[in-house]
């Protein structure tokens, strides 16, 4: 069968489909590109928050029109389907599958069921496992110099307005052996950079070894020949030990860079949170990873209009953005998701308000981003070749401080003809909010 593939959401959701791939083909099926081609397309769905749900229903409905012609099986998975597949069973005809995030490693039977003549739409929501589904090889949808490794699935955190743990289940750690022998096999085959990803990498291990094990990854990663970039996404601030920072600043090839979600600084607003943690906590290990790694960029996320969040804690946060500049930083307005805490709280909070918040922030970031780019200029950067734009000798890629999509990118001139995957050292000429300008100065990046 020709299968085709689109994913919606997180880094998580393209490891997934990547798996989800790799089976496939291990049973004779092929996946293309483009959904015209297809004998079945399946839609792997984002369902963290209001307005990636509507995305996720209004391309479901824009690819059901395949239907019309080659298409015959439409299949809803992910986030969305795991979480409301009862509801979208019954309201969405269009989708002739509708199957939860624990059903993956029975995706080719489950497709064999939708050739049977006669077949009837189906649904199925299996229980979360106890322990990390290995799906075994997978096909990467990424470039192939950079590669997202999953090392674990589901949270226990239970933040107030999180759904995930509701959706993806408890945290289960991937084997340590796994993790390794992949990361190994992507070096093999030209994979440069490693990005690790969880709902919460630095809780990797504690459930299946007794133990926080993410800076011994880290680490075991780092001696991998070939690996040239390591990157910690979602790293909770309160479980960033000593032994993480020490391996982070020890290793050459661990990016100095760290996705550390805080959400909010208020005191008030982190306990309404469920954080676990305060902001003198999480000052002081802003603090500590920059005076142990100098040239570390820290990115963060924060939450803005928490039921209950008044113009003070507001305010708080506000200066706290100024006072800690980070590098990279993303700002959401809350969304109620039904069936956590926060969506019962009293003292919700308008969407004009949680908007004009939002707006604010950003707009103090954009200044902080700018001067911090600008301080860039001069310097020597070594650069990811991603990508030749249309112009002649003009390429685009990123530096070790930005993870692919959601942070900087550095767009440059080169007199010699790159190929994707290249590493180069970059003189930084100009910049901009979010970008930096440089031109290759032809010395290879070591």
């Amino acid at each position: 069968m020709k299968i085709y593939i689109e994913t919606l959401g997180c880094p998580k959701n393209v490891v997934d489909s990547e798996e989800i791939s790799g089976r496939l083909i291990k049973d004779d099926n092929e996946i293309v590109k483009v959904p015209d081609e297809a004998d079945i397309i399946l839609v792997n769905t984002c369902g963290f928050i209001n307005d990636a749900k509507q995305e996720s229903i209004d391309r479901v409905l824009e690819l059901a029109e395949y239907k019309k012609s080659r298409c015959k099986t439409l299949i809803v998975t992910g986030c969305l389907s795991e979480r409301y597949g009862e509801e979208l069973f019954a309201e969405m005809p269009e989708a002739d599958v509708i199957m939860g995030v624990n059903d993956y490693e029975n995706i080719s039977d489950i497709i064999k069921k939708t050739q049977v003549k006669d077949s009837q739409r189906a649904l199925y929501l299996s229980p979360s496992s106890e322990k990390y589904v290995e799906m075994g090889d997978r096909v990467l949808s990424t470039a192939k110099q950079t590669a997202y490794v999953k090392i674990s699935e589901g949270c226990d955190n239970y933040c107030s307005y999180c759904s995930i743990p509701y959706i993806r289940g408890p945290y289960r750690s991937r084997p340590f052996e796994s993790i390794i022998n992949e990361a190994q096999k992507l070096s093999a085959e030209g994979c440069a950079e490693i990005i690790l990803v969880a709902q919460d990498v630095t809780n990797y291990g504690i459930d299946l070894y007794g133990k926080y094990r993410i800076h011994e990854l880290a680490n075991e990663l780092s001696q991998i020949e070939g690996i040239k970039w390591i990157r910690l996404m979602y790293c909770y601030p309160q479980l960033i030990t000593d032994e993480l920072i020490q391996v982070m600043a020890q290793k050459e090839n661990i990016c100095k860079y760290i996705d550390l979600p805080i959400q909010h600084c208020s005191n008030h607003i982190l306990e309404a949170m469920n954080r676990r943690v305060t902001k003198d906590e999480i000052i002081n290990v802003i603090n500590k990873l920059r005076s142990q790694i100098p040239d570390i960029s820290i990115r963060t996320t924060l939450i803005v209009g928490l039921p209950g969040e008044t113009e003070e804690d507001f305010e708080e946060l506000k200066f706290f953005v100024e006072e800690m500049e980070f590098d990279r930083l993303g700002v959401f307005e809350y969304s109620p998701e039904e069936g956590t805490p926060a969506a019962e709280m009293e003292n919700q909070i308008d969407d004009i308000v949680k908007k004009e918040r939002k707006d604010i922030l950003m707009k103090l970031q954009q200044e902080i981003a700018l001067k911090k780019n600008r301080a860039q200029i001069g310097k020597v950067l070594t650069v990811l070749t991603e990508e030749k734009t249309d112009d002649e000798n003009v390429y685009i890629g990123r530096t070790q401080y930005d993870a692919p999509e959601i942070d900087n990118s550095v767009l440059f001139t080169s007199a010699s003809a790159l190929k994707k995957g290249t590493f180069v050292k970059v003189k930084i000429t100009d910049a901009m909010e979010y970008d930096l300008i440089g031109e290759d100065i032809n010395e290879s990046a070591k």
